[in-house]
């Protein structure tokens, strides 16, 4: 587990087995609390000099949503401290010297998402327990090699050739080797262009793509039923509801099934 610690004192606190440096440049906004349930925030500003905090870790997310405390701490004494809020880092601003943290109160966790919600589209996470898929079947993975490259997010690769265009797409891309080797990356599309396999990421890297970066891919899923069930063969695990009525049922009409009726039976209606 990463820690970082920072104080607008001038020298080094030391308590519960963290030192919080004073050399950031660490400044914290004004505390703000409200008597509703609306997410206090505020800012804390840092300088990029820090060993703990630097630029290569914000860029790579690797404080997204971590979880921060705020001490009231007698500088003489360290013993005599109080904890004035818990909280999590929101959004990063980043410059290039330094960089603003927004700090969010608790509050903001009562605007998640808890338990399931009633929808046509499944809300399990392609290969995880509920979902049971095993990415690692060759089916459903595959490895390549950067070719060319068509933008900061798109290249053309190798390896993939065995494969139906948009097999990977909505899938997840790990790089192996490069600059951003060890980072993951979200696959937008996946196309064929002539002889070539062209791979699109939803965002660009960290750092530019290189040619020659290899890589690990996994199919995607676009949370469908009949994906699930044609794709994967798991419609049984599907964790949605594809029959609920759909918006389009107030504009549906009546309509007579005539086979019916020239059997002698009561017209049926069908929506």
């Amino acid at each position: 587990m990463r820690r970082g610690a920072a104080t607008d004192h001038d020298r080094a606190l030391r308590f519960d087995g963290s030192v919080f440096e004073p050399g950031s440049g660490f400044t914290a906004s004004e505390i703000r609390s409200g008597s509703d349930l609306a997410v206090d925030a505020q800012e804390a500003t840092g300088v990029l000099t820090s060993d703990t905090i630097t630029e290569t870790d914000i860029l790579d997310g690797c404080w997204d949503n971590a979880a921060v405390e705020i001490w009231r701490v007698n500088w003489a004494d360290t013993s005599q401290r109080t904890l004035l809020r818990r909280g999590a880092i929101g959004q990063i601003r980043r410059g290039r010297l330094h960089f603003v943290a927004e700090m969010r109160s608790l509050a903001h966790v009562l605007g998640q998402t808890v338990g399931r919600t009633f929808q046509a589209s499944c809300d399990a996470a392609l290969g995880d327990a509920r979902c049971g898929v095993n990415l690692n079947d060759p089916a459903f993975k595959a490895s390549g090699t950067v070719v060319s490259l068509t933008g900061d997010r798109g290249f053309a690769v190798s390896g993939l050739s065995g494969f139906a265009e948009g097999w990977f797409a909505l899938g997840t891309l790990s790089w192996l080797t490069g600059t951003n080797a060890g980072r993951r990356a979200e696959v937008l599309s996946h196309a064929s262009s002539g002889a070539e396999v062209m791979i699109t990421l939803l965002e660009a890297p960290v750092r530019p793509v290189e040619t020659g970066s290899t890589f690990d891919i996994s199919a995607g899923c676009d949370k469908r039923f009949e994906t699930c069930q044609s794709k994967f063969a798991n419609a049984a695990n599907f964790r949605g509801f594809p029959h609920i009525p759909g918006q389009d049922t107030i504009i549906r009409y009546a309509a007579i099934a005539h086979a019916s009726e020239q059997a002698g039976y009561p017209a049926a209606v069908q929506g």
